[in-house]
């Protein structure tokens, strides 16, 4: 019910407290009639009593603090200065050194109630800075909230915005924090500290999210893990700069804030003017694996969602690099057909002069050196006659120097004035927001993609956004890339209807909520590495549900790391995620395309389940074993994995319980998959390994069962289901 109440005088009348909620979560607000909404509560659903509603309000009151100013300090959702908070301010600006501190009076209130979620949204202003404020809050089917602000400059003069953040309150029984971090091939490695006075703060620099993006910032009570523990987390749904920070202040208070980080002078308003933030979203739960499923549930919502069987993928990139060869890559296209492949991507290499990484970005045009009379779509006919999609890399938002396109429009790359950036992997960045440059990158992709039927594109970006200047306005231009690649995303989409988008960014540098609003799932990692995936995949499982995860079969020496792996273990560890092949199999011997044949077949019986069924994840044996499982919503079947990083004091591992099944139901439980365990090996096989067995939900989550004697980085999978 949406309400927009006012008395006699027209002057607005709304609710004091309201309450949104949804799957167990629940946030309460205070809507002052001169100020900003101020959340009482957020966390577990407390009740829709109206008593306990409006009783909030006192019993969350601030006290006055000692020295502090003569009032209780109260903190909106955009932080203020005027009401005597010393912490971060929501909005940081200024117009020619004016308009530095507004105080924000709402003007209107629209409140949303709904039996599954709802929404406020606010318009406040204030007349003496020149400035009208927007607040939106939402509270999702999925329990999961979000929030975002605009400000429009309503002033006859410029207004300079230097950062809108917005915020959310923990209680003080978070007194941990949990974010990740990561490099390169080694993305998403998570990292604890204890919640202490001052700000936590990560800054993504890089123009894009960033292989070291906080990815979800977490508080949660001490040791919280992937099962227990009341825990909060945010995330900033942006693929440009952005900030994410957790704050504790002398007076016992903890926030959670988020937004873009605008550069200096990137975003000036002229008179009537508005910048509109991006969503910060907000996940509660008790336990990890609940905090992400807020995330996955809402995801797999969407009205865009992938809804078809996510196709079994064979990128080239590990095989063949840049030869390019017809006969070669037929053969590779034969060998993917044969075991099971529906996908074939054909990687960097095949336009403009583009014999390696220092020639042809920005000539998209396929390469008559290597692909003249035909002999391109020759290979489309090929690998479509063999059943198999087409898909195609491109590498839209970036330039080599060394191109038809930079030599011809120096002026369309970012750039300070009067150098150029240092270059990454002899590259620089092409400026979409320059008309010019935007309909050459779509004008060229579209025609590809028409011409040859290409179904998939893997959408790299390489490096990143390093003094980026625009050379029409002279400003910092990351902010207006962003929004120029999210159009060109959207308008690729809207003019090549059934294409589908991989976000890659030198492998896992560009996972947010953002791009995966225009596209249809993420390359986690450059590194294939089994051992290593194991874990970028584990916490990529934060944010993203698996079909949404590339993760693909590499050789059986890893390019990144030279570790070698059996395939069983790279296999399994694929299977948890959109799986595919980036392997030369013409180098693999017969037994091994068998068995990997085998694989292929197995993800296609089982990634129904594994990509709409709930995630969990366990650390066992001191964390030397882990359990990552995929368990169907109505809980009557369950597939799980379990996996020895490395040998523990103790060998081979105890019992090891199943999470996430109803206790009431009665359970078949075998081996999955093609094993690494002989059955009739006793050293290796529990004794319930050859017949299966069956159990109670309450007895596999609470005593378990035996498990193989794995050696490191061997894997095994076992299935469970509902006794018919």
């Amino acid at each position: 019910m949406a309400e927009d109440v006012r008395d006699a005088g027209g002057t607005p009348v709304w609710p004091r407290v309201v309450r949104l909620a949804a799957a167990g979560a629940a946030v309460v607000l205070l809507l002052p009639e001169d100020g900003l909404p101020e959340v009482l509560h957020w966390g577990s659903d407390i009740g829709e009593s109206r008593q306990d509603l409006e009783a909030l309000e006192r019993a969350t009151r601030p006290v006055l603090a000692t020295n502090g100013v003569d009032q209780g300090v109260r903190v909106s959702l955009l932080p203020e200065s005027w009401t005597g908070w010393t912490g971060t301010p929501g909005l940081a600006g200024h117009r020619a050194g004016a308009s530095w501190s507004p105080r924000f009076r709402p003007v209107r209130i629209d409140v949303d109630q709904r039996r599954d979620g709802g929404a406020v949204v606010v318009e406040a202003h204030d007349a003496d800075a020149g400035l009208r404020l927007g607040l939106e809050l939402e509270m999702l089917p999925s329990g999961l909230l979000r929030l975002r602000g605009r400000v429009t400059n309503v002033a006859a003069r410029p207004y300079a915005l230097e950062g809108l953040r917005l915020a959310l309150p923990v209680p003080t029984t978070a007194d941990e924090l949990l974010d990740l971090a990561g490099r390169w091939a080694k993305e998403r490695v998570p990292q604890r500290s204890p919640f202490v006075v001052g700000s936590h703060v990560r800054e993504g620099r890089h123009g894009r999210t960033g292989a070291d993006a906080a990815t979800v910032l977490v508080a949660g009570e001490p040791g919280f893990g992937f099962d227990a523990g009341e825990t909060w987390g945010v995330h900033v749904a942006f693929s440009g700069n952005h900030v994410v920070s957790a704050e504790r202040t002398f007076d016992g208070r903890r926030l959670l804030l988020g937004g873009e980080l605008l550069l200096p002078g990137e975003v000036e308003l002229a008179p009537e003017e508005s910048y509109t933030g991006p969503w910060l979203y907000a996940s509660h739960a008790d336990g990890l694996d609940a905090l992400a499923a807020r995330f996955h549930d809402h995801l797999r919502a969407r009205p865009g969602h992938p809804r078809t069987p996510r196709p079994v993928v064979m990128n080239v990139w590990e095989a063949v690099y840049f030869d390019h060869d017809l006969d070669r890559l037929k053969e590779l296209a034969d060998l993917a057909a044969e075991v099971g492949t529906e996908r074939f991507v054909l990687d960097d290499g095949w336009f403009g002069g583009r014999r390696d990484d220092a020639t042809g970005l920005g000539d998209w045009t396929v390469s008559d050196d290597v692909w003249g009379e035909g002999r391109f779509a020759d290979l489309v006919r090929h690998v479509k006659g063999r059943g198999m999609e087409f898909g195609l890399w491109f590498e839209p938002e970036m330039v080599n120097l060394d191109s038809d396109l930079a030599r011809r429009h120096p002026e369309w790359i970012l750039q300070v004035e009067g150098r150029l950036p240092v270059e990454a992997r002899h590259q620089q960045v092409l400026d979409l927001s320059h008309p010019g440059a935007y309909e050459h990158v779509l004008s060229s992709i579209v025609a590809i993609v028409r011409e040859h039927g290409v179904d998939f594109i893997k959408w790299d970006h390489n490096r990143d956004l390093v003094d980026a200047g625009s050379t029409r306005t002279g400003r910092a231009g990351v902010h207006e890339q962003t929004l120029a690649t999210y159009r060109l995303l959207d308008e690729v989409r809207a003019r090549c209807p059934g294409l589908e988008i991989e976000s890659c960014s030198s492998g896992g540098a560009r996972v947010d909520l953002g791009i995966l609003e225009r596209t249809d799932r993420v390359w986690a990692s450059d590194c294939i590495d089994a051992h290593e995936r194991q874990q970028i995949q584990r916490w990529t499982a934060q944010l993203l549900p698996p079909e949404l995860v590339g993760s693909h079969v590499g050789a059986d020496r890893a390019h990144t790391t030279g570790r070698r792996l059996d395939l069983s273990f790279r296999a399994a560890t694929a299977l948890f995620g959109h799986f595919g092949i980036e392997w030369d199999l013409s180098e693999a011997t017969e037994a091994e395309r068998r068995e990997l044949a085998d694989w292929v077949e197995h993800y296609k019986q089982v990634r129904h389940l594994v990509h709409t069924g709930r995630v969990v994840r366990r650390s066992l044996e001191g964390g030397d074993l882990w359990l990552h499982g995929a368990v169907s919503p109505d809980r009557t079947e369950a597939l799980y994995g379990l996996t020895l990083r490395e040998r523990h004091v103790t060998w081979p591992a105890g019992r090891v319980q199943l999470p996430g099944l109803d206790p009431d139901a009665t359970y078949v439980v075998r081996p999955s998959g093609p094993s690494v365990v002989r059955a009739d090996d006793p050293r290796s096989a529990p004794a319930w390994w050859a017949g299966g067995l069956r159990l109670s939900g309450a007895a596999l989550g609470s005593v378990g069962l035996s498990v193989p004697a794995l050696d490191p980085d061997q894997a095994v999978l076992i299935h469970v289901e509902v006794e018919r």
